[in-house]
């Protein structure tokens, strides 16, 4: 029980929708069910109530306590609504988790091929609602002088990559945390990343699969191709990273981004 006594806000917190009913667990659901097992009472936020829904029905079935709440994290009214109910329903904000992202779903391309309006609309989802989040909480965890803000980034932002959108966003993502940490430390407050690699979820290959018309077996064996330890990473991977970076084990850490690659991010040249 890691997490007992602390609340969490998690955006992003629902299951993409998928057609298969195996689909590999999301990051969003993987850090709600993580942190809720660890004792953390889980606000469930997600632009889909009823993939919102079915991770707090999978929590309070455990035992836990989860609340669910529609947000589109588009709109800041959405972002400080989530907020505000977090700290009406249980009187405090411990854990700010900002998981929400997208990339060639969004339509994201090379840098002369991209769309003015895709690059706006993939700032707004990825950037824009971390700032926004981060303009609503910190008020909540200044006065209680304590809080962590975990920000998912991408290894993208510091490897070679593609398109423009998403590696520009996951890499000011990193100047954020850092920002985040050093105007809050006097607060008690913590803000950290973490960068994930190849991860099996459906957002990121099943979202391909579809863009490229091809098996989603082939894409994941494409992608596990390009990490040196020879497999993708799931969810529950980055999961036991995040439970880690906002626990009281890492008080002493802040302004940091932890990759959870599968060494991806050590090659250079």
């Amino acid at each position: 029980m890691r997490l007992a006594g602390k609340t969490a806000l998690i955006f992003g917190g629902g299951q993409a929708p998928s057609d298969d009913p195996n689909a590999p667990m999301g990051n969003g659901r993987a850090v709600a069910l993580t942190y809720a097992r660890e004792g953390a009472k889980a606000f469930v936020a997600d632009r889909d109530i009823n993939a919102a829904q079915a991770v707090v029905n999978e929590i309070t079935a455990e035992g836990g306590t989860a609340i669910a709440q529609a947000c589109d994290v588009l709109e800041e009214g959405d972002i400080s609504a989530a907020i505000d109910a977090t700290k009406n329903h249980w009187g405090r904000l411990d854990i700010l988790h900002n998981n929400v992202g997208l990339s060639i779903e969004a339509g994201d391309a090379e840098i002369t091929d991209i769309d003015a309006d895709a690059f706006d609309h993939i700032m707004r989802l990825n950037l824009r609602a971390m700032v926004l989040a981060a303009k609503h909480a910190l008020p909540i965890m200044r006065e209680q002088r304590s809080g962590v803000i975990l920000n998912i980034s991408s290894i993208a932002a510091t490897e070679t990559y593609p398109w423009v959108g998403y590696k520009a966003s996951k890499a000011a993502i990193l100047a954020l945390t850092e920002q985040q940490a050093i105007q809050n430390a006097e607060y008690g407050i913590r803000a950290v990343a973490i960068q994930p690699g190849m991860i099996d979820t459906v957002m990121a290959v099943d979202a391909r699969a579809k863009a490229w018309d091809q098996p989603r077996a082939k894409v994941a064996a494409t992608r596990a191709a390009k990490v040196p330890m020879g497999r993708q990473g799931t969810a529950q991977d980055v999961a036991n990273a995040a439970l880690f970076l906002v626990s009281d084990e890492a008080s002493f850490i802040s302004g940091v981004s932890l990759r959870v690659d599968g060494a991806s991010g050590c090659r250079v040249g």
